[in-house]
This record gives C-alpha cells, sequence and structure tokens, in this order.
C-alpha cells in the first residue's frame, strides 16, 4: 500500500513537471507544478474510469500517460480559476 502511495506520488511529480512544460512551456514554479501533477495523477485516474478506459496499466508509461492527461487538466482548470493565460 505504501509502495503503490509512493510509486504515485512520484509519478505525480514527474507528470506535473512534464505536463507544465507541455500546457504552457514554462511552469507555475516547482511546488504549484509538483502539487498539481499529484492532484493530476488522481484526475486522470477518476477520467480515465468514467470513460470505461482502465486508470492504470502493468505499463509505467502508460501510467504516465494518463497522469500527464490529469495533470493538463487540472493545469487548464488553475488557469481558469487563477485567470492566468496559457502562452500558446
Amino acid at each position: 500500500m505504501a509502495t503503490t502511495f509512493i510509486g504515485w506520488l512520484v509519478l505525480g511529480l514527474i507528470a506535473g513537471f512534464i505536463a507544465s512544460k507541455i500546457y504552457e512551456g514554462a511552469g507555475q514554479g516547482l511546488i504549484i507544478d509538483l502539487i498539481l501533477g499529484v492532484v493530476g495523477a488522481y484526475v486522470g485516474g477518476v477520467l480515465f474510469s468514467f470513460i470505461g478506459a482502465a486508470p492504470t496499466g502493468s505499463s509505467v508509461i502508460y501510467s504516465m500517460f494518463v497522469a500527464v492527461v490529469g495533470a493538463i487538466v487540472v493545469l487548464w482548470l488553475y488557469h481558469m480559476v487563477t485567470g492566468r493565460r496559457s502562452l500558446r
């Protein structure tokens, strides 16, 4: 259980960094990127479950994809709430 939680935490941290580069090109700052990434990993799992896809897979790459998609959604919501615009 603890190993799974730590794994998702690390995956979320990496996903936050990747999503901040994909979404905007420049992050919001290390701490916010990491927090949004961890939340995004969870959101990605929920979204993929909602559409009938597996929230996690046996592949780390698939799990990273799910986490990055969730982190991008969370970043988009963050920008909508804070009123910040994307540079792209």
